[in-house]
């Protein structure tokens, strides 16, 4: 059965009538502020107070492990998928005490940092709780800058940002590479591995250490102005920015969120959850970090990605493991309901304790909605809510879609505490935001943190938006795509990248895995795409040719009903190579980074415009 048949089996589960309810959400209802000045900039801000949030994460971790210390808190399998082994909250407050006491011992303070190569793990996890403990900032990276760079440009970068005098990674053989170059920067680094080989100290010692009554000391100087990590950018518009996460940044979005919550917590409810985003950036490694420990839940590390041969480890996963909230790049969403289509064991625990699905860091395709709550439909009888969480590396999450609703490409409405200004920008409206949850500006870059504020202290992230309905404002806000990404045809037309990109990958699904927009100063608009691998393999012999003449159809009818020439595909291409992480054309959470495939396929977009146009180039 092909994809499209799968697709059609589950959806005609669903009724023709009126759609089944959707599962209670427990979330206070929209209610927000709107003023409006003549030059036609909007601030928008939410009516429900925040509520309070935690001192710091150093102190949530020891009330966490002081009301349940045998409650696992992390866990991740043995090698090979085995069992599952972790700590418990009392556990990895032990472990955290002896690694901060290390710090101390070895006169860390406030104004160093610990930078971690390696991804999410265990030993990670407990060397982040160590430095929050301390009060020094540890710097996460992504694991491509050692392991997949030739050159280890963005690695050296982001040491020379903040200067780390402790290097942590999960094997010392692994990253070897990466230690000799960091080594050759500064040869006084320490460096630690979970093996202690290699020349480096041995995890263990660090956890071994007696914490003495300088930990505590060291723990009471936290506040909200103690900086928590250092998180860098993706890199899309030049080298990677250091920016500055403080526990105020941290402690900002729990109360935000907390303040949205309309019941009250049950203390016999455990939240379990599966998280595979990388802790180097803010999704999973501060919002879902930080929200597993301020419910007391327990996070299982998926060692899986939504990439082909990784996704059946988060597959295996998610057959034993029964979350209560999924959250995901849209292209896991994509993936998992492909895979559900065809296994039923999957789907059933996939939606057993299933309360919602989260989304963020890019749309999610109608196409890719709809089949998942067929899916929930099939399993459970009820629709499950969709919700998002709006922000960037230097905000943290501002806006949240905090209510049901039928449709996807919300980024819904500020968060309590958070004020939002829309300011006019050509045709669109440029986000701009203030509030606890937002950075002070980069590390050690004052001049490219004078550029990132506005005269009244908004940061400006670059992006658009637009109310879903400006007479009902409480409908909340849609993306409207990246101010930088967008461009004009050769017409003066504007082709808005961020609603038209996906849109191209939910009229081509479930054969396209994703896509990236051309035309600038051309006559038309085009597209590179990249094929799901698991289409291909059910298309047998010639499947690029039989794909080629699928996706021709597809885009012919988008392009009928697709409106003006900024709404319509003329020429496409299908990439034979999938996008490449180390060179920024996909970062490691799965998402697209446009700017960057379009430097690197600039051969291709050639083809693509070229007169007559170049071999398996399509024209529609």
């Amino acid at each position: 059965m092909s994809p499209a048949d799968d697709q059609a089996a589950v959806a005609a589960q669903t009724p023709s009538a009126a759609p089944p309810p959707f599962k209670p959400l427990p979330q206070k209802a929209p209610d927000v502020s709107i003023e409006k000045l003549p030059d036609g900039t909007y601030y928008v801000r939410s009516n429900h107070p925040p509520a309070e949030g935690p001192r710091s994460n150093a102190h949530l971790l020891a009330e966490r492990a002081a009301a349940h210390p045998d409650r696992p808190y992390i866990l991740q399998r043995e090698p090979g998928h085995g069992p599952w082994r972790g700590v418990t909250y009392g556990e990895a407050k032990r472990a955290a005490d002896g690694i901060a006491q290390w710090l101390l011992d070895h006169g860390l303070g406030a104004n160093d940092s610990v930078m971690v190569l390696s991804a999410n793990s265990v030993e990670h996890a407990l060397v982040m709780l160590g430095c929050y403990t301390a009060g020094v900032p540890i710097a996460p990276i992504s694991p491509a800058y050692s392991l997949l760079s030739s050159d280890h440009a963005k690695l050296k970068h982001c040491f020379a940002t903040v200067r780390p005098r402790v290097v942590f990674a999960q094997s010392s053989a692994m990253f070897a590479r990466a230690f000799e170059t960091l080594k050759a920067l500064d040869p006084s680094l320490l460096f630690v591995s979970v093996d202690g080989e290699n020349g480096t100290t041995a995890l263990s010692e660090l956890t071994s250490t007696a914490p003495t009554a300088a930990v505590e000391a060291a723990r009471e100087a936290i506040d909200h102005s103690t900086v928590a990590k250092y998180l860098f950018t993706s890199g899309s518009t030049g080298l990677p920015k250091g920016v500055p996460q403080t526990h105020g940044m941290f402690a900002g979005v729990i109360a935000g969120t907390d303040g949205l919550r309309d019941e009250p917590v049950d203390p016999d409810v455990v939240p379990q959850s599966l998280e595979w985003m990388p802790w180097s950036h803010i999704s999973a490694g501060n919002i879902g970090f930080n929200g597993v420990m301020w419910a007391g839940g327990t996070l299982h590390l998926d060692e899986g990605k939504p990439i082909p041969g990784m996704f059946e480890t988060t597959i295996k996963n998610l057959s034993e493991i029964s979350p209560m909230g999924f959250g995901s790049a849209p292209v896991a969403f994509g993936m998992l309901a492909e895979a559900m289509e065809s296994d039923p064991v999957l789907r059933r625990s996939f939606f057993r304790n299933l309360r919602s699905m989260g989304y963020g860091g890019a749309t999610l395709s109608t196409d890719v909605s709809q089949r998942m709550q067929a899916l929930a439909i099939a399993e459970t009888g009820n629709r499950i809510p969709l919700v998002t969480m709006y922000g960037a590396t230097e905000t943290q999450g501002i806006t949240v879609v905090h209510w049901i609703t039928e449709r996807v490409g919300l980024i819904g409405l500020p968060l309590p505490g958070i004020t939002l200004k829309l300011v006019p920008n050509g045709t669109k409206l440029e986000v701009r935001v203030k509030g606890p949850t937002v950075t002070s500006g980069y590390h050690n870059d004052p001049e490219k943190t004078a550029a990132a504020f506005d005269e009244e202290g908004f940061y400006k992230l670059g992006d658009a938006c637009r109310f879903l309905d400006p007479d009902d404002p409480s409908q909340g806000l849609v993306f409207d795509g990246r101010v930088t990404e967008d461009f004009k045809l050769d017409s003066g037309t504007w082709v808005s990248v961020g609603t038209l990109r996906p849109d191209v990958v939910a009229a081509c699904s479930p054969y396209v895995l994703d896509a990236v927009v051309t035309g600038q100063d051309k006559p038309f608009a085009g597209a590179l795409i990249w094929p799901s691998p698991a289409a291909l393999a059910s298309l047998g012999e010639d499947p690029f040719g039989k794909l080629a003449l699928i996706l021709k159809e597809r885009l012919q009818a988008f392009n009928a009903s697709a409106g003006g020439s900024s709404r319509r595909i003329g020429r496409f291409l299908i990439l034979r190579e999938l996008p490449s992480i180390d060179a920024g054309e996909i970062t490691d959470k799965g998402y697209v980074n446009q700017r960057a495939a379009l430097e690197r396929r600039h051969a291709e977009v050639d083809t693509l415009y070229a007169q007559p146009p170049g071999d398996n180039v399509v024209e529609l």
